[in-house]
């Protein structure tokens, strides 16, 4: 019989450990799903690192158009396809890329006016300012996860993200 008291002892030890991993693991899933609600990526290296709002002036010249940018930066070692990124600005304003590889520890610059796309420069083919004094750009992946935020407020500069 003792035997049988030790195995009883030992399953229920096992089934108690059992308990105590599983209630630890609870608050972590449901972390997680709190981060999916808010659709937050994890630490990307894919971020905002510049911008250079219109100047308000009513000038819709491809020049004056392209004064007017966000820089989109792979801060990572490998290369990154942006297929289906979107950089949107409080209005609802949104630009998609297409297939377009950002290498890694380089910039890509997306400006308001028209021009030809190269590695460093690409063009949403707007007629009109995007990026006003008061912002904010948001970079979205192309599952709509936030990868970063920046907002900015006439003179002052505010990173978020």
């Amino acid at each position: 019989m003792s035997a049988s008291l030790a195995t009883r002892r030992f399953v229920a030890a096992f089934l108690a450990a059992g308990a105590l991993v599983g209630a630890a693991a609870l608050p972590a899933s449901a972390d997680d799903h709190r981060r999916d609600r808010d659709h937050r990526a994890p630490h990307s290296s894919i971020v905002i690192s510049d911008v250079q709002y219109g100047t308000g002036s009513r000038d819709r010249s491809d020049r004056a158009l392209n004064r007017e940018w966000v820089e989109v930066e792979n801060t990572g070692r490998r290369s990154v396809n942006l297929r289906g990124f979107t950089l949107t600005d409080r209005q609802g304003n949104r630009y998609r890329f297409g297939d377009f590889r950002l290498d890694g520890r380089s910039s890509v610059r997306v400006h308001t006016g028209q021009g030809r796309d190269t590695r460093q420069d690409v063009y949403q083919d707007r007629r009109h300012q995007i990026w006003d004094e008061r912002d904010t750009a948001t970079l979205r992946d192309n599952r709509g996860n936030v990868l970063d935020t920046d907002s900015w407020n006439g003179r002052r500069h505010h990173r978020n993200g």
